[in-house]
């Protein structure tokens, strides 16, 4: 891998033009290489990652073995759910962790080479200014310029347009996801009438109306989503859900 080993920005604009390398690079494997991406995320591979090099190439690998690593690592195990979502919702889970991880990176060069608040901040509207992958993947980055547009000319209609495109974009939990909001709706006696007996598959404790919890659609076996590791924004994008212990069952040839 050319990670970075070899290649230490050391300055404000040196790291951003590494950001913007790295983030050119996996923006073309999740939208005009997304084939090849696919192709290379098997879900009977081991752990893999997507890394995106300055040079604007990208990478789909197994973790760097040194501890600890060079630079931050992306992701680890994104090949694990290509198969149990769609493959839109899939891309777009792939696509924020890049965005994470391209922020680490470069605030990890920042932190190296002693950057002080001001070229932090400096660093930061440099980036900020530039849309996220997942805005790009998802195509919300082409509404925003778009609305932008809009409001310029159809002011008065603002208002209305936002209101009808808010409710129509509102993201719907599935029915196996107990979320915080159902219980400021009212629906906490009901909630725990059904979920007070639940005991948590991970650590044994019972339910709690005011804690995120996801069902697996294998076993049917309900986990706090800290235990899991999944958080309400997450479960958004899963189709289907398997726990931990489903995830590792292969199918045996």
């Amino acid at each position: 891998m050319d990670g970075g080993a070899s290649y230490n920005p050391r300055t404000v604009e040196e790291v951003f033009r590494d950001f913007k390398g790295r983030r050119a690079a996996m923006i073309k494997a999740l939208t005009t290489d997304v084939e090849d991406f696919y192709k290379l995320c098997d879900p009977e591979k081991e752990n893999l990652c997507l890394y995106g090099y300055p040079s604007e190439h990208w990478e789909v690998n197994l973790p760097a073995e040194e501890v600890p690593p060079e630079l931050p690592e992306p992701a680890l195990g994104i090949n694990f759910a290509r198969d149990g979502m769609q493959e839109k919702d899939w891309l777009s889970l792939v696509a924020v962790h890049s965005d994470a991880w391209l922020l680490a990176v470069s605030f990890y060069f920042g932190a190296r080479f002693g950057f002080d608040k001001a070229d932090r901040k400096r660093l930061f509207n440099m980036i900020n200014d530039l849309p996220t992958i997942f805005e790009v993947v998802t195509g919300v980055a082409k509404k925003q310029t778009k609305e932008k547009s809009s409001v310029s000319n159809h002011s008065g209609n603002k208002s209305k347009s936002n209101s009808k495109r808010g409710s129509e974009s509102q993201p719907k939990y599935s029915k196996t996801v107990v979320a915080k909001d159902e219980v400021e709706d009212g629906l906490e006696e009901e909630d725990d009438e059904e979920h007070g007996e639940t005991l948590c598959g991970a650590c044994g404790e019972n339910y709690a109306a005011d804690e995120f919890w996801i069902c697996c659609d294998i076993c049917e076996k309900w986990f706090h989503g800290k235990c899991v590791k999944i958080t309400p924004a997450r479960a958004e994008h899963i189709k289907q859900y398997k726990c931990p212990s489903c995830s590792n069952k292969r199918a045996r040839p």
